[in-house]
């Protein structure tokens, strides 16, 4: 789609009346259960009789329809987006935000290997052009003025997308997107590992967010149940060091928390967290199913934005498991010996090298 400064030069003059635009059938082609394996795209013949013409002129013809005068623009119930012509799932109400242009808009995909981008020159600026990998629609354009921490403004075509709303995901076959839903309300945990787990506790703790109900310093990930604090750090057990955050997501979502944990980690340290070494200290996101597992792999492209620093994100994303509360010496430690604490931190040099990593984003 077009940068809102080239907005004049964008709308697609094709007359379309309002009613034609809510008349638009958005029944996608063999989208009962989408298989890309399976999916063959039909002839233009066929796509011709198949859809209307905004939505074979836009998908075929890269033509794009007027702001403001399309039924997706302000669509704010939830549900995912899916391409019109192949159904192959493309983007996610979770994700989808008003950015004033007039057409959906959206910050990041839903599934990430179903969005294929490339240069286009037909206007006089330079722009990246968005299409569906598997059928090849034109969808819009993709601008780096979008909300954090993607950073992105994923500015699609309504007529390229089928909208499926959260109560069809399962009869459509996309009940794998259900989860991300279903899950919307009441109190949600994620474990996060960071190194010394007193750092990470104090961290959550001090953003005073509101929506952050509990932060607890535990060990999780390993094969001993009720594992001491000794035990962990022989490094015989398998588990982190890490933190359970106990939040609501009504109130702050999973990638607000995640975009914290990369500012306050070295995600480029292999062998631990700063001066803490060791299997037991290394950085990982534990994730409970595919929605929370894709949530923390797209988190990954903050630090590729954000960090000064380039190279392998040795960060692992890893399923949950069971976790074990730390012995109540070191809950809230920061607070409760907090001459010990800030000698360690200090001695540790995990602000002098967060603020190399990060620079002024890093806060503590």
């Amino acid at each position: 789609m077009y940068h809102t400064r080239h907005l004049t030069n964008a709308i697609f003059t094709t007359t379309v009346t309002a009613a034609a635009v809510i008349a638009f059938s958005f029944t996608s082609i063999g989208h009962a259960e989408w298989n890309a394996k399976k999916f063959k795209k039909p002839s233009a013949t066929e796509l011709k009789k198949k859809l209307t013409a905004i939505q074979f002129s836009v998908t075929q013809e890269s033509d794009t329809e007027r702001p403001f005068a399309n039924p997706y623009w302000d669509l704010h119930d939830e549900g995912i987006f899916v391409d019109v012509v192949s159904g192959e799932p493309l983007f996610s109400s979770k994700d989808k935000y008003d950015s004033g242009t007039g057409w959906p808009s959206f910050s990041r995909p839903l599934v990430a290997a179903n969005i294929e981008t490339r240069s286009d020159k037909s206007t006089a600026s330079e722009r990246i052009e968005v299409r569906s990998a598997h059928a090849g629609s034109h969808l819009g354009h993709v601008f780096d003025d979008g909300p954090p921490p993607s950073g992105q403004r994923y500015c699609m075509n309504s007529a390229a997308l089928r909208f499926i709303a959260k109560d069809k995901l399962q009869a459509e076959g996309y009940g794998e997107f259900a989860g991300q839903f279903s899950q919307s309300s009441g109190k949600k945990k994620l474990i996060l590992a960071g190194g010394c787990f007193w750092s990470m506790e104090r961290v959550f703790e001090d953003l005073n967010a509101e929506g952050i109900l509990d932060v607890q310093s535990g060990y999780t990930g390993g094969h001993k149940d009720n594992p001491t604090y000794e035990q962990v750090s022989e490094g015989s057990t398998g588990h982190y060091e890490a933190v359970q955050i106990t939040y609501d997501p009504k109130k702050i979502s999973m990638e607000r928390l995640l975009e914290v944990f990369w500012l306050n980690i070295d995600p480029f340290d292999a062998s631990g967290e700063f001066c803490d070494k060791g299997p037991e200290y290394k950085s990982a996101i534990f994730t409970d199913g595919e929605d929370e597992k894709r949530i923390a792999e797209q988190s990954q492209e903050f630090v590729k934005k954000n960090a000064k620093e380039k190279g392998k994100i040795y960060t692992q994303i890893l399923p949950v498991s069971r976790f074990f509360p730390a012995e109540d010496f070191h809950q809230n430690f920061h607070k409760k010996n907090a001459v010990r604490y800030q000698a360690y931190r200090v001695g540790c040099g995990r602000d002098k090298r967060s603020q190399e990593i990060w620079g002024d984003k890093y806060k503590h």
